[in-house]
């Protein structure tokens, strides 16, 4: 967009460069710009614009309060790209294009292997469609498709699922959810393990993670049995292999076709890469620091091996004095400041223990990278925001995140996705770190530090990362905080965009009238295809009504700052907006149609988009 200055802000030599410029070649500023439309200052007055001023580029012809003429330094010049000529382009972080899916809800596929109402879905995904997104994510689920017997898999549910998707002209990302559903928040479904798993399990209770008093949790398998072969002869790597290969190879048209564009591969509960240490079914409420989750026999004997190996045979065994569940760090002589965290054991059960979470995600991630040639894998992270603000990060550490005040416990995870070739999804990106602090200020939560802590670590390391919300989201200011994570532009922080948003998930109260509008609206923030001023962002260009020094005292303009409303007072003057419309095709190209007026209370400006 180019941007048109007085001459009055111009610097002498520049001058003469635009004079003659026009003067050789005034058909240069002429353009066929759309008719002008009004949209009210803040006192609500009516104002006409002469459309002469734009196409002959001649004086503004009257101050926003009268018909004064203006003198011959408030000449509005409409600038080009010619050289000499000053323009002001649009950040193009701001207006990139972010793809917008939708999680499908949990029950989409039910224990038969079915699609549980394909009319309903099918009409839900049509409003989606209306609201412009990119398309929807899926579970496929570990306990559905092979269920019964052990190398048996049943995919006639997800083939009718996907060629609805399709049919729709949507797109489509599928997560290996080799976990159960039910149990944690949000989960209104039960879809437990396999069957012949469970039968594993009642025999042998130590292929599910185990807390310190001896709670097996049958969310998902201990990474302790990654290599052992004690799945009716199969290793738990070998079993996620041999899905995913199934999968790769009876679903293999809608890869050709391109209807599936990202795989999201299971790693731990909830889908996510990190232990179960807060399970809701052992008691867990919010903000409890969790409990250490490494008391299989499987992990047990890793955990001996390695003190062996550094002559510790008194550290064998797991940490003392971490509390219970709902503990809180403060309580406990382990998590406490200064605490046994930091101590030479601590240390080394630290490492230890995030370092088994570290090989769990590069053994799988190898596998899923062969499988998946061609296609976006990903692996999605917690965000373990509440403990943030204190020295030992409790609640991370349980899960597995070595990540305190002296340890960054996210780039060893990071690099290990950017050697597979992975693609970071990060949660909880719509939360607010001051509602928190209103609702929970005992959980010393941070989940705005965190997110950017994960994103610049990211970034640093060189992995695209796209991110969802962690809870249910339908207003306007937590689409506000996904928009300022997405486009870190939008706060003037450096940053990159990210590559996608996963939104969770859909449900009828999405639909309802005013939140479906609101999603809409985001949706075309995303997209960077929306009219910015009505959404009190504008960004469409940067401009600043205010004096400078040694300017009159009427005052004057300069480029710089952010227009907040478009109705707003800045300075002496207010906002107008001419028709301006940005069309955005979906490869990323960008066309600018229309004019941007600025009404100062001495000169009028304006530009030609």
């Amino acid at each position: 967009m180019a941007l048109a200055l007085p001459l009055s802000l111009v610097q002498p030599r520049q001058q003469a460069q635009l004079m003659t410029s026009f003067a050789s070649s005034p058909s240069k500023i002429h353009s066929a710009a759309p008719p002008l439309r009004r949209i009210s200052n803040s006192a609500g007055s009516s104002r006409s614009v002469n459309r002469s001023t734009i196409l002959d580029v001649k004086p503004c012809g009257r101050s926003s309060h009268g018909t004064t003429p203006m003198s011959a330094s408030s000449f509005c010049f409409v600038t080009g790209a010619t050289s000499g000529y000053i323009a002001c382009s649009p950040d193009d972080d701001v207006y990139a294009y972010i793809p917008v899916y939708v999680m499908l809800p949990l029950g989409t596929i039910n224990k038969n292997c079915e699609v549980s109402d394909p009319n309903g879905l099918c009409n839900d995904l049509r409003l989606l469609k209306s609201a412009g997104v990119d398309g929807v994510m899926a579970d496929c689920w570990w306990g559905i498709v092979e269920d019964q017997q052990p190398g048996e898999y049943r995919w006639s549910g997800y083939k009718h699922l996907f060629q609805l998707i399709k049919d729709l002209d949507l797109k489509l990302q599928v997560v290996m959810s080799f976990h159960r559903c039910g149990g944690n928040v949000g989960d209104d479904i039960a879809i437990p393990l396999p069957e012949w798993v469970r039968e594993v399990g009642n025999t042998n209770p130590d292929i599910y993670f185990t807390d310190k008093d001896g709670n097996h949790n049958d969310e998902c398998l201990t990474w302790g049995i990654d290599q052992e072969p004690v799945l009716l002869g199969r290793t738990a790597l070998e079993v996620y292999a041999d899905f995913m290969r199934s999968f790769r190879t009876e679903i293999d048209e809608f890869f050709q076709d391109g209807t599936i564009t990202k795989v999201q591969v299971g790693l731990g509960p909830c889908g996510e890469l990190r232990y179960p240490a807060y399970p809701m079914e052992n008691g867990w409420t919010y903000p409890g620091i969790g409990e250490f989750q490494c008391y299989d026999k499987y992990l047990m004997r890793s955990m001996r091996e390695a003190a062996q190996a550094r002559c510790r045979r008194h550290w064998e065994n797991g940490p003392q004095g971490v509390g219970t569940y709902n503990s809180r760090p403060y309580d406990t002589e382990f998590f406490q400041d200064r605490g046994e965290y930091n101590s030479k054991y601590g240390i080394f059960f630290l490492n230890w223990y995030s370092q088994i979470l570290i090989e769990h995600a590069d053994r799988v991630l190898m596998l899923a990278s062969s499988i998946f040639q061609g296609t976006q894998i990903a692996a999605k992270v917690a965000g373990v925001h509440w403990w943030y603000n204190t020295y030992s990060h409790a609640s991370e550490l349980t899960a597995g995140f070595y990540n305190n005040i002296q340890h960054d416990g996210y780039a060893p995870i990071i690099a290990v996705l950017k050697k597979h070739g992975a693609q970071l999804n990060f949660t909880c990106v719509e939360l607010s770190t001051s509602k928190h602090k209103e609702e929970f200020p005992e959980a010393m939560s941070d989940p705005e530090d965190l997110i950017w802590q994960v994103l610049t670590t990211s970034w640093q390391i060189g992995i695209p990362v796209a991110c969802e919300n962690a809870l249910p989201c339908f207003g306007r200011d937590d689409y506000q905080r996904v928009l300022e994570n997405a486009k870190p532009a939008l706060k003037k922080r450096e940053g990159k965009n990210l590559v996608g948003f996963t939104y969770l998930r859909l449900c009828p109260t999405l639909f309802e009238e005013q939140n479906f509008t609101e999603f809409k609206q985001f949706v075309k923030k995303m997209h960077g295809e929306d009219d910015w001023f009505e959404y009190s962002i504008g960004y469409i260009a940067k401009v600043k009504l205010g004096k400078q020094e040694g300017r009159d005292e009427s005052g004057s303009c300069c480029v710089e700052g952010l227009w907040k409303e478009t109705d707003g007072d800045l300075g002496n003057g207010s906002l107008w907006l001419a028709d301006c419309e940005y069309q955005k095709k979906r490869q990323g190209q960008k066309n600018w149609r229309g004019i941007l007026r600025c009404c100062c209370s001495t000169f009028d400006m304006e530009a030609h988009c």
